[in-house]
């Protein structure tokens, strides 16, 4: 018996009504071991921030290894763009990927469930994300 063909617009149909918001995830890896990808670590977060200061960033960050505690260099990144194309240009721009320290995939993702629940006290400014 062979396995149904599913499609984007299949999947769009079967959430009608959930956020369905078009993302792209950006999966990367080092190509040299950790030396490469640390001395490219400061040019990289000053691009992630310019990202995220003109809001097409929506989130990213480190995946640690199981032990919760190691980490090899691999990372994930989740931005806003109009197409794969455009996904794909802004990943390579970033410093970890032009200079080779790492290497990448970017995959389109649908977000479709979830929360994000924000506490602002007014009494001291601070902020955080449950």
């Amino acid at each position: 018996m062979s396995e149904p063909k599913v499609t984007k617009a299949d999947i769009l149909s079967a959430c009608e009504g959930m956020l369905r918001k078009n993302l792209y995830v950006v999966a990367t890896t080092p190509t040299n071991g950790l030396g490469p990808v640390m001395a490219n670590l400061e040019p990289h977060l000053k691009y992630q921030i310019s990202l995220e200061e003109r809001s097409v960033m929506f989130g990213a960050g480190p995946l640690f290894l199981d032990n919760e505690i190691d980490w090899a260099g691999e990372g994930m990144v989740i931005i806003r763009a109009e197409s794969l194309a455009e996904a794909t240009s802004i990943a390579a721009a970033d410093p970890m990927h032009s200079s080779g320290a790492r290497s990448f995939t970017v995959r389109p993702w649908l977000l479709n469930e979830g929360t994000v629940t924000l506490r602002v006290r007014y009494s001291n400014g601070s902020r955080e994300v449950i």
